[in-house]
């Protein structure tokens, strides 16, 4: 992925997509950390004269304190008293443990979720002889992280539907929306800034993952945030992974949803198995614009993953990182 002149499909949004900590909105930041690839996630802040709310912590223990250290000339007198985890993926979560006196805030799902892929599982993948492409692609996704004796605490407040709270006397609203790109996706609004913090419901240049679904309800959370409504003219959208955003940005991603659900649903009406639905799709017209956002073979993921929801078939991580490493040495090939 390029990393700092990229649209975000919309509106010329003047905060750069560059590394560290940006004001959004009076007493709200984005922590960005291009490029946005595999693991490179960005949070979120809000400070108050209550104390601190952090969205997300980062994938390990040194990029956490390295955000947190860059936090502290606006949480120095208001320290983070709450964190928010959009989602249970690593990427969000991981540095949690670095915030021992925080209340840990998730949907029940997520919550769940976390205890399903620890630290130690990813030190797992990155040891497993998957063969050469696999290998190679699981290292250069994840090689640069240090999960090695990372404890991840449990969170300790969890909610399904929604949640309001107020910090300070800025509201804050928490909805549900998984299971869509893992099971438990929250958004947060920050109605009287007009901030959406959208986890992994928004890649942007990036290419979305689906490792729950269903896809209906990725393309409802995306509609959800059109339909939020403080997303005015001005109003800013924090994606889980790229630069900042706006509703066209959340339109390319839904966009690129409801074209593989179609897709999918039509390649498997014409008897192709998974295999066969990523390669024909890859070849389609309609496909060769989403070949300029990062990660692009992560359509053979996503095609299995329709198929899952089609009619019932799974495959192992191993199996999908294999098939993702397959389409890029395809990609490099060509």
């Amino acid at each position: 992925m390029a990393s700092d002149e990229r649209s975000t499909g919309g509106q010329n949004l003047d905060i750069p997509y560059e590394i560290g900590l940006h004001e959004v909105a009076e007493g709200v930041f984005a922590y960005l950390q291009p490029d946005g690839g595999w693991g490179w996630s960005n949070a979120g802040l809000l400070v108050t004269d209550a104390g601190s709310m952090l969205v997300d912590t980062l994938f390990d223990q040194v990029l956490t304190r390295r955000m947190l250290d860059a936090m502290t000339r606006v949480t120095g007198a208001q320290p983070i008293g709450t964190v928010v985890n959009t989602h249970a993926n690593g990427d969000h979560c991981y540095g949690n443990g670095l915030l021992p006196d925080a209340e840990i805030v998730t949907t029940e799902a997520a919550a769940r979720e976390m205890g399903v892929v620890p630290p130690s599982a990813l030190l797992a993948l990155l040891a497993a002889d998957m063969g050469e492409p696999t290998n190679r692609y699981v290292q250069e996704a994840f090689g640069a992280f240090e999960f090695a004796g990372i404890e991840v605490p449990e969170p300790t407040r969890t909610f399904t539907g929604s949640l309001d709270l107020d910090l300070g006397g800025r509201p804050i609203s928490l909805e549900q929306v998984g299971p869509a790109h893992t099971a438990g996706d929250l958004l947060v609004h920050l109605p009287d800034a007009g901030v959406v913090f959208a986890g992994d419901i928004l890649f942007i240049d990036g290419t979305p993952i689906v490792w729950d679904g269903p896809i209906a309800n990725w393309v409802a959370a995306c509609d959800r945030i059109l339909d939020l409504d403080q997303l005015h003219d001005g109003a800013v959208i924090v994606p889980g992974h790229g630069p900042l955003t706006d509703a066209e940005g959340v339109r390319a991603v839904r966009g690129y949803l409801v074209w593989l659900e179609a897709a999918c649903w039509e390649a498997h009406a014409a008897g192709l198995t998974a295999a066969q639905a990523v390669q024909e799709l890859a070849a389609m017209g309609e496909f060769q614009p989403y070949r300029q956002w990062g990660e692009w073979e992560r359509l053979a993921v996503n095609v299995r993953a329709v198929y899952r929801e089609i009619d019932g078939s799974d495959q192992t991580i191993p199996d999908l990182f294999g098939a993702m490493a397959a389409l890029a040495a395809d990609r490099s090939d060509s």
